[in-house]
Formats: structure tokens, C-alpha cells, sequence
């Protein structure tokens, strides 16, 4: 027998209790909300005390949902933690490299002021014969020696002063076509007539072979100097042009102090030689035969 043309194909009493179930629960939220909002007019303390206990119950449902969340985005975080250590490299060799570059910034900035110290030499001092490397310099002898990559085929002669930016250094000894030998300051053979800057006082400065110098008056005897005392030359003698910075006393003395190079050789890396502050008179010759 075939079925009655009213009954609807697949609906069965399930679907039925479900769209009734749906109904009664839309008419029950229609009338708890409209009790909650007679409730929030009518007695505001009572749907505080409502909204309170339910923010109670919600709260550890929220939390859990929140945690849940979090868990889900771990592979995430686990991805930025592992990019971050990627850039931290990349920044740390960055700043190697920046460190790098700074370090030659510095050095050919510290190579500039040496250079732009000693054209101020050449300005102010005595005639300038050259400006030449010092190759070498003796710093465990005795004796207290430099090398200079110039000699006579550049001008360089003996008894020639040789300072740098920092002050002077010494005096040509010997030369050869394309090198020269300096007595330096420290050596103690060397002996410099020098004037203290504060007030005038001749001195003598001499090498005392460990690399440091004695200073000690012309003029008078016990007479006192003090650490920072500083020594320039005086002219006298005629060789070393006045005024060039010589040395530093390093602590209170009297009669003879201990003092340093202004200009350490160690350090230099160019120096310049000039003409004799007063240059040697000819010698006469003898009248020509008659």
C-alpha cells in the first residue's frame, strides 16, 4: 500500500522533539532575560549578587578555554623563540662587524693627529731637511740608539736634530746613503741644554741609559724641581732649535731629577730632521800661498 501523500519523506519524532526542545529553550532565554531586566530595574543589589555568582561560574571555564588557547599557539611560539635566536646571531655578528670597522675608524683617526702633528712641525720648527720612518731603536742596552730609513742622499747629516710630534728625540750620529743612526735622548752620552717653562731655570737634561733621563739646574746648586716640571730647549749650544717639549720631572726633587721623554721612540712611527738651530761657522782656510 502506498503511503498518504501528507507524510513528509524522513521526518520522524526525533526531529520533532528537537524543534520543540529549540522552541521551549528560545521562549525560556526570552523570559529569563526579560526577568533579568525587570530584576536589574527593579532591584539593582539583587542582579549585582546574580551577575557576581555567575562571573563565579564562568570564571574557571574561562580560564581553562584561555589555557587551551595558549597551548594551541606553542608550536608558534616555539617558531618565534628559534627565529629570534637566528636574528640575535645576525645582530651579534652585526655588531662584530661594526666593532671591527670602528677599530680602523680609530686607528686611522690616531694615524691622522700623528700626521697632522708633524706638519704642524714642519710649520713651526727649524728648516725641515726630512720627514722618514724610524725602522728600529735599541730598548734593552745600555746604549740608546734608532734607526732612520734616510741618509745623506735625502739631506741628512751628522749632528742634525730629529723630534717628533710629541717633542725630540735625538741627534744624528752617523748616516750612510739611505739610512741614518739617532742618538736618542736616553742614551748616556746625550746631553741637551733645556729651560724649565714655569719660570726660566736653565737645566741640563742627560740619558741615563734605562730609558729615562736626569735633569739637573745650570745655574744653581740644591735647586728644587717638582713632578710635572716641564723641560723644553733652550737654543744654547746652537744645535737643538728652543722651544721643542724634552721631558717631565716624575717626582719632587732637589739638585737632580728623574725625568721622561716627552717623545718616546718606541711609540713613533715617522720623525723629522732638521737644520742646527745655529749652524756650524766655515772653518778659515789658510791664506793661499804667494
Amino acid at each position: 500500500m502506498a503511503p498518504p501523500l501528507s507524510r513528509r519523506t524522513g521526518f520522524s519524532r526525533r526531529a520533532q522533539y528537537g524543534v520543540f526542545i529549540g522552541y521551549v529553550a528560545a521562549a525560556s532565554g526570552v523570559v529569563v532575560g526579560l526577568i533579568l531586566v525587570l530584576l536589574s530595574s527593579f532591584n539593582p543589589p539583587a542582579f549585582a549578587a546574580f551577575r557576581s555568582g555567575v562571573a563565579e561560574i564562568t570564571t574557571p571555564v574561562s580560564s581553562a578555554l584561555a589555557g587551551l588557547r595558549r597551548a594551541a599557539t606553542v608550536p608558534g611560539g616555539i617558531t618565534d623563540y628559534f627565529g629570534g635566536a637566528d636574528k640575535i646571531r645576525a645582530l651579534r655578528k652585526q655588531l662584530a662587524d661594526e666593532h671591527a670597522i670602528v677599530l680602523r675608524a680609530r686607528t686611522i683617526n690616531q694615524e691622522n693627529r700623528r700626521l697632522r702633528a708633524l706638519l704642524r712641525v714642519r710649520d713651526v720648527g727649524g728648516v725641515t731637511i726630512t720627514t722618514a720612518r724610524l725602522v728600529s731603536s735599541t730598548a734593552a742596552s745600555t746604549r740608546r740608539f734608532a734607526t732612520l730609513n734616510a741618509g745623506n742622499r735625502q739631506g741628512v747629516e751628522p749632528g742634525q736634530p730629529v723630534r717628533g710630534p710629541e717633542g725630540l728625540i735625538g741627534r744624528v750620529l752617523e748616516t750612510g746613503p739611505n739610512a741614518a743612526r739617532i742618538l736618542l735622548l736616553s742614551d748616556a752620552e746625550s746631553i741637551v741644554p733645556v729651560r724649565r717653562t714655569r719660570d726660566g731655570l736653565p737645566a741640563i737634561v742627560s740619558g741615563r741609559g734605562d730609558g729615562q733621563l736626569d735633569v739637573r739646574a745650570a745655574s744653581a746648586a740644591n735647586a728644587p724641581f717638582q713632578a710635572g716640571d716641564l723641560f723644553v730647549t733652550s737654543g744654547t749650544g746652537g744645535l737643538y732649535p728652543p722651544d721643542i717639549p724634552v721631558a717631565r720631572v716624575l717626582a719632587n726633587s732637589r739638585d737632580t731629577a728623574i725625568a721622561r721623554m716627552l717623545a718616546n721612540p718606541d711609540s713613533l712611527d715617522f720623525a723629522t730632521v732638521q737644520q742646527p738651530f745655529l749652524p756650524p761657522l766655515p772653518r778659515p782656510q789658510p791664506p793661499a800661498a804667494k
